[in-house]
This record gives structure tokens, C-alpha cells and sequence, in this order.
């Protein structure tokens, strides 16, 4: 991958100019909060539109320290059950030993920006200590600001900031790499690595380096599963032990968007589903605290939905997924999972909801479960839908909204063609495809 950013010398005039302009920015934020980017003259596009971004998202400069997310308890559990805890010793063994002679930190988060674990040189750890980056800390983009590892969720890629690039004024002092960490399998962002410190944070070879690192640490996941779904098969014996940790290895999924049928994936295996059985788990995973037989009909049948037919619906759900995993059988009274399922288009809302509109749009296959008249699909379906939608016409870029553009939903959307030629300049050459498309809806409206 190109490096996205060749950091100025320290001490040099280019380094002092980027100082000089960052600084300027802040002191015009409340101009950026009107939406006058012009003010952000110096600032690369990437940073300013973070910063955009950032305030947008009510995230603050002037707090030093980042919010922490997860006290001690939490944190250990939590990372007991990440599938990121089983490439540790692959992390430790490429960036954290090396690192601890180095005046460099090293720290892997979670998919919405949460520090995991923070390692590294031990003078750097207790100096980083001051702004809160620390394992169970919140470093998203809508927390702290532009930073690495949250602008690196926010547009999946690999990002490097130096210095007063930060949006907040308490990391100055810094310079960051960070990469985001993808499911060898599915392509979902299961994480980000990150490298912290002075300027060499920010080298062309650091970059370099955590790429090839994360690189080797998605293809030992992808090993590990592999002999995990080995040892299931070919020894009986070791079924147990295997899936006991199978926990550590996968995300258990539910993908309903763009798919007349959902696909359930648990601990490695995947089934299709019915199209109401589908529609039975697409609403349970939004509703995590469950739903009484009465409220599941209300939202499952249009008419009036009958509990003796609900039941039998469960019965036959449930056989598919004790095939899968016995612990993951639905209860009842309420009906609801016992283990978390990590949808689509749950991920489509936490992304929009930290402003990672590109990333949301990667997600998005398409409407969820389209041709279900479900109440409470059609609800869920309408909200995923309504809130991409706006995200991107208020803040997408020609690129997102072009291919936005390109969904069976956007076929007549005026609005968003309008948009495109508002931010498209005048001679660019996408614009006659646009207008072409008005013309075309306008034709095919009247007929």
C-alpha cells in the first residue's frame, strides 16, 4: 500500500509550516463548527475533513484526557472473548518487543476505536498515561478526535497524524501509525494496531512495518481456524475442547442486507436461513433485552399474528441453530439470544453513529431483507436506509454518494442527484452521467 503521508523533517521550515497551520486551525475551530473549511488552509484534505468530522461529532480539543470505556473487570473479560487476544503473541513478537527500547508504544483497539492493550516502551507508557491512552480507553474519532487509530476505523485504511494534526491539543506532542485489522474471512473490521510515539511514529518504514504485521497476524487468525475447524472434523474427541475455544477465534454474524434470506454464521459455521426465520432473527438481535410472544407477533406478523404459530416457528428455529451451537438456541419468555449477534446492519448504525460513512457504505449490500412486510423488519429496514441516506447528503463524499447512487433504493433519488452536481465541479466529466440520470427519472416518472 502507497504511503499516505511523507511526515516533514523535525526542525525543518516544512515541519514548523505544518505546526504553524494545525495550530491556526484550532484557533479557527469555531469557524470549522459553521462549516468554513477554507479556514483549514495547511491542513492536508485527509486531516481537515477528520477534524470536520470530529467536531461535527461534539468531540472536544480542549479535554486532555480520552474517556475510559471499560473499567478493569470489563476490560479483562472483554478481551478474554475478542477474536484479536488469539494474534497477540503475533503482535508481541513483531511491534511490543521491539518496541520497548524504542520510545515507541504499541496498541491495538477495537472496531469502534477502544484500546485493548497498550504496550511498549515503559518511560512512553507512563507519559501516555496522562492523556488517558491506556487499555480500556475510548481513542474513536467521536471521543477524541482526529487520531490514528480512530481515523483509521473511521475510514478503513491506513492512516498516519503527526503532531498538532490532532484534533486534541493534549497529543501535540505525538505522532501515530495505525492500520485497521480485517476478518481474514468476511472482510469485516475486527480491530485496529497502532503505533505511538515521537517522530518516528510516523516513518515511511513504520508504516511498512504494521501492515506487514497486521498482514501476518490475519493470515496466523485465518491458520488457527483452519486447524480449529480440522480438529472438529477429523477427531471427535476434541470436539468440545475445540469449541470451547472457538469463542476466541469468531464473531458470530447474522448478514441480512441485501439478501432475501439471512445467513447465520456461529462459531465458524454457516447456515441460510427461511425468510421468517430470518425475519425472527433480524429483529431479536435489535432487541438484546428480548421480547415477549405478544410483542414478537406484533412485530413479526402484519395481520394479527397467532402464538400458536410463533411457537411452532421457534421449534424449527431452534433445531437450526442447536446444529450449529447448543448455547446459542433462543430462550423464551422473553424470546430472546443468549449470545450476541453481530449484524450487518448493526454495523451500518455503529459506523454512522461514530461518522465512518464510508465504511457504513462498504457494509451496506443493499435494503435488509427487502421483500419482508414484517412491522418490525420494515422498521428496522427504514432506519438503516433513512439514516445512510441523510449521513451521505450531509456529509458524503462525490465518490460515496456516486456509488450510493448505484443501490436499487437511490434508482429515483432526486435529491441525491442534485447533490452530486452541487459538489461535482463544473467541468468534471461525472457530471453528464448525473444530469443524464435526472433526465432519465423525470421520463420514466411521467410515463
Amino acid at each position: 500500500m502507497r504511503n499516505p503521508i511523507h511526515p516533514p523533517v523535525p526542525g525543518s521550515d516544512a515541519a514548523e509550516l505544518l505546526q504553524k497551520h494545525a495550530l491556526v486551525g484550532h484557533e479557527r475551530l469555531d469557524s470549522l463548527r459553521l462549516g468554513a473549511p477554507e479556514d483549514m488552509v495547511g491542513l492536508r484534505s485527509l486531516v481537515r475533513e477528520s477534524w470536520q468530522r470530529s467536531a461535527s461529532l461534539q468531540a472536544n480539543p480542549d479535554v486532555a484526557e480520552a474517556p475510559l470505556a471499560m473499567d478493569r473487570d470489563e476490560l479483562e473479560e472483554y478481551r478474554r472473548q475478542h477474536p484479536l487476544a488469539t494474534i497477540m503473541p503475533v503482535i508481541k513478537k513483531l511491534l511490543v518487543q521491539p518496541s520497548h527500547d524504542s520510545g515507541l508504544l504499541v496498541a491495538v483497539g477495537d472496531d469502534v476505536g477502544r484500546l485493548l492493550w497498550v504496550d511498549g516502551d515503559p518511560v512512553m507508557q507512563r507519559r501516555a498515561e496522562g492523556m488517558m491512552f491506556v487499555a480500556g480507553a475510548d481513542w474513536s474519532e467521536a471521543s477524541v478526535g482526529t487520531s490514528a487509530p480512530g481515523t483509521a476505523l473511521a475510514l478503513d485504511r491506513s492512516i498516519q497524524i503527526s503532531g498538532a494534526e490532532h484534533f486534541k491539543r493534549s497529543v501535540h506532542p505525538w505522532s501515530c501509525t495505525a492500520v485497521p485489522f480485517h476478518d481474514p474471512d468476511s472482510g469485516a473490521v475486527l480491530g485496529v494496531v497502532d503505533i505511538t510515539g515521537t517522530e518516528t511514529a510516523v516513518a515511511p518504514h513504520t508504516l511498512s512495518l504494521v501492515e506487514a504485521t497486521v498482514a501476518a497476524a490475519q493470515a496466523q487468525l485465518r491458520i488457527e481456524r483452519l486447524q480449529l475447524a480440522a480438529a472438529v472434523r477429523d477427531k471427535p474427541r476434541r470436539r468440545s475442547a475445540a469449541a470451547a475455544s472457538s469463542h476466541a477465534l469468531y464473531r458470530n454474524s447474522l448478514q441480512l442486507l441485501g439478501r432475501d434470506q439471512a445467513l447465520l454464521s456461529i462459531e465458524g459455521r454457516t447456515v441460510s436461513l427461511s425468510a421468517r426465520h430470518s425475519e425472527i432473527l433480524a429483529i431479536l438481535s435489535s432487541h438484546p433485552a428480548g421480547l415477549s410472544a405478544d410483542d414478537l407477533c406484533a412485530q413479526l406478523y402484519p395481520g394479527d399474528g397467532s402464538a400458536v404459530t410463533l411457537r411452532a416457528e421457534m421449534v424449527r428455529l431452534r433445531k437450526v441453530i442447536h446444529e450449529l451451537s447448543p448455547d446459542a438456541v433462543p430462550g423464551s419468555r422473553p424470546y430472546r439470544l443468549p449470545v450476541e449477534l453481530l449484524s450487518d446492519s448493526g454495523q451500518v448504525l455503529s459506523c454512522l453513529q461514530r461518522g465512518a460513512h464510508r465504511i457504513a457504505l462498504e457494509i451496506y449490500k443493499g435494503a435488509l431483507l427487502p421483500r419482508s412486510e414484517a412491522p418490525g423488519v420494515v422498521q428496522l429496514r427504514e432506519r438503516v436506509s433513512h439514516l445512510l441516506r441523510e449521513a451521505l447528503l450531509s456529509d458524503g463524499s462525490v465518490d460515496s454518494l456516486l456509488k450510493y447512487a448505484e443501490l436499487p433504493e437511490a434508482k429515483y433519488d432526486v435529491d441525491l442527484r442534485l447533490a452530486l452536481l452541487k459538489l461535482l465541479p463544473p467541468r468534471s466529466p461525472k457530471r453528464a452521467a448525473v444530469v443524464a440520470d435526472l433526465e432519465r427519472i423525470e421520463t420514466e416518472l411521467k410515463a
